[in-house]
């Protein structure tokens, strides 16, 4: 079964700035209906909210919360009806700034684990919360959010890199057992986008050599992510499932 964009109805987690708006405003530039979800930046995701019109509005739920995401998914149905797109994007607090990262020697297993909460247990507590309707009707796209860093751990952010590549995993698992029941499920990892709040704190001179050593010669923007994640949501890529395509302008391959 297939479904043109415009015709979905499509949560994006932590969608109230950076990566997550922009790829709500892409959904919405494609006619889809846009669940905002934000924990904290309840300003920021009703502006964008106000600022894409009737056809988007803005959800408060800690997706680490199984009772909060499901009362935003009962939110999101009485609004626009059930969600068969998620775009897992949520994010726990953190700066790419590699002279401010914690190194192996001060870390602990509670900094993993709570980006892990967020990468794969926030995307565990979506599909809950979704599964059955997608199920009943044979539709849904699963797109999660990665990096680039496990194939070019050019910064060891240790706590991050690691929460993505488990959320990888969960993604390609997710996709064996889902792919029966008409859902795919597939990953877009970016390089160091600019410019996000995650990506503020990186100095200007990283940003240029990324660019040097990319074939494109230039780094990639939250746009150009964004785009890469509407293809999986798209009819162009209903026999694609557990797979992670790679958006950073050519700097890893594979």
């Amino acid at each position: 079964m297939t479904r043109p964009i415009s015709d979905q109805t499509v949560l994006v987690t932590g969608a109230g700035r950076g990566l997550g708006a922009a790829i709500a405003r892409a959904f919405h530039r494609e006619g889809a209906r846009v669940a905002i979800n934000y924990r904290n930046s309840r300003a920021a995701a009703e502006a964008l909210a106000t600022e894409l019109g009737p056809r988007a509005a803005a959800f408060c739920a800690d997706v680490t919360s199984p009772e909060q995401v499901r009362a935003m998914v009962d939110q999101i149905t009485k609004r626009f009806g059930a969600p068969d797109v998620l775009v897992h994007n949520a994010l726990a607090n953190f700066a790419f700034n590699g002279d401010a990262r914690t190194n192996l020697d001060r870390m602990s297993w509670a900094d993993i684990a709570r980006q892990t909460e967020t990468s794969v247990g926030g995307a565990l507590n979506c599909l809950a919360a979704m599964q059955t309707h997608c199920a009943a009707q044979s539709y849904g796209r699963i797109i999660t959010i990665g990096t680039n860093l496990m194939q070019n751990p050019v910064v060891p952010y240790h706590d991050y890199t690691a929460a993505k590549g488990a959320l990888l995993a969960f993604t390609r698992t997710a996709a064996k057992e889902l792919g029966p029941m008409g859902i795919t499920v597939n990953m877009v990892s970016g390089g160091l986008l600019r410019t996000t709040d995650a990506s503020a704190a990186t100095p200007d001179a990283v940003f240029d050599i990324i660019a040097a050593q990319t074939p494109l010669g230039r780094v990639t923007t939250p746009e150009d992510m964004a785009d890469a994640v509407l293809f999986f949501a798209s009819p162009w890529a209903r026999a694609v499932t557990g797979q992670n395509l790679i958006v950073d302008g050519g700097l890893v391959f594979g």
